[in-house]
């Protein structure tokens, strides 16, 4: 009889560690672990120079670059990461949700935001611009938008904040996305297209587009983009702001810059100090 109480007490002392070791196993977003287990990020995957999903399934921009160089610092390789399209009005949900472990998507950092997730960063200091033909030299300030046909997408407020701060005159033409815009721009059917100015260059910044377009540089705006993440998870912050300034620092970070804008004569912003939260 007490061999059988020793027995059974050792076996359930088995169970209890082998259900432990399948639960461990199943923990798929650890930050920082690395050692094969995967880590779901957030992107956008129809932004050229920003995120973009590719025809063949890659993923190219500049918020994959840094998402896959903060990944990386936290322990995971490429083939760990699984990038998962988050729009706009998701981001939040996707976060609180833990569909994501974060996400790097145009996000800029405001007040609304913040009050739902928290933001590591910010990475980059964009600004709302406008996009005009390269061969336009009429359009030389805010004000000459005025009586002219200017583009933005449904749900943009980039547009309306011309019209009611700059040009009053501005024929607002709202599209469905960039890309008809920009085709829109390209047929002089509109006169200019407005966004983040790292949004503007990505799309000029296509093969297709090399040549044909330029940013005014007029900055209506301060845009800081940040990584968003679960409110109060202080922990991953740190690792995701001593990435960023990593990735400053060896140079890694204006490679990347230079890589997915560059093409649309895009003078950006220095790096924005790494963790000093701006809106």
């Amino acid at each position: 009889m007490k061999l059988r109480k020793v027995t059974a007490a050792s076996a359930a002392v088995l169970a209890l560690s082998l259900a432990a070791t399948a639960c461990g196993s199943n923990d798929k977003d650890s930050a920082g672990s690395g050692s094969g287990k995967k880590i779901t990020i957030g992107i956008k995957i129809d932004q050229p120079g920003i995120g973009l999903k590719t025809p063949d399934g890659k993923y190219t921009g500049f918020d994959v670059d840094v998402a896959t160089y903060v990944a990386k610092e936290l322990g995971y390789d490429a083939k760990d990461i699984t990038f998962k399209e988050t729009k706009s009005a998701d981001r939040e949900t996707a976060i609180e949700r833990g569909d994501v472990k974060f996400i790097a998507a145009s996000y800029s950092i405001n007040d609304k935001r913040l009050a739902k997730v928290d933001f590591a960063g910010p990475y980059l200091l964009a600004h709302q611009d406008i996009l005009v033909r390269a061969d336009d030299d009429k359009i030389k300030s805010p004000a000459d938008l005025n009586n002219k046909k200017l583009c933005s997408v449904t749900g943009s407020t980039s547009a309306t904040n011309v019209k009611e701060k700059l040009a009053p005159k501005a024929q607002l033409q709202v599209y469905g996305g960039y890309s008809e815009c920009l085709t829109g721009l390209e047929n002089k059917v509109i006169d200019a297209l407005t966004t983040d100015d790292s949004i503007l260059a990505g799309y000029a910044s296509q093969d297709s587009a090399k040549g044909k377009f330029k940013l005014a540089g007029f900055k209506l705006s301060n845009e800081n983009y940040g990584i968003g993440l679960k409110k109060g998870d202080a922990d991953l912050k740190k690792k995701i702001d001593a990435a960023l300034t990593k990735m400053v620092s060896d140079g890694s970070w204006e490679k990347a810059v230079k890589a997915n804008f560059g093409p649309a004569n895009y003078k950006n912003e220095t790096a924005p100090k790494i963790g000093n939260i701006v809106k």
